[in-house]
């Protein structure tokens, strides 16, 4: 049994100086959802035995900020590919992972929201700092391509913090 979680990255600054959409930084309410959920995916005992995060600005800045806020003992690996990629090359990057039980991969819409659908075959509105739990009864994440797993929930900041 594997648990992948796919993290959409917190609300980000729009009206930041950035040159492109790839170093968009997060705006204050981003950094807080990204904050609170480390506490929260820690609270609720889902921390990431590894993290795989878009190389955006955004997507990485929330996946630091969350295990950092968290305390999680993950290691955190940058991946261009998890920008612009599609879910199929998503689930072959995740399909590379090491063997262990908990993976998150943190990026962006509206691939997240589509991947929820081709992993589980439900909908869920991947809003920002949202993390999707899915289980999956696999053995390796060899095996993530064409697997089918359980939506077990969404997390979303705004259930954990009214003010957000």
């Amino acid at each position: 049994m594997k648990t992948l979680l796919l993290m959409r990255h917190a609300k980000s600054d729009w009206d930041a100086d950035y040159v492109s959409d790839h170093d968009r930084p997060l705006n204050d309410r981003g950094l807080k959802s990204a904050r609170l959920m480390g506490r929260v995916l820690a609270e609720n005992g889902l921390v990431p035995d590894l993290i795989i995060s878009s190389t955006a600005l955004r997507a990485r800045t929330t996946a630091e900020l969350a295990t950092e806020t968290g305390n999680w003992d993950s290691e955190l690996v940058l991946d261009r590919s998890l920008y612009d990629e599609g879910p199929k090359g998503v689930l072959q990057r995740g399909a590379s992972a090491p063997n262990v039980n908990t993976l998150m991969l943190v990026g962006h819409q509206p691939t997240w929201s589509m991947l929820v659908s081709a992993v589980t075959g439900e909908r869920a509105e991947m809003k920002t700092a949202s993390v999707a739990v899915i289980e999956l009864d696999i053995e390796s994440w060899a095996d993530l391509p064409g697997a089918s797993g359980t939506l077990a929930r969404v997390l979303e900041p705004r259930a954990h913090d009214r003010e957000l």
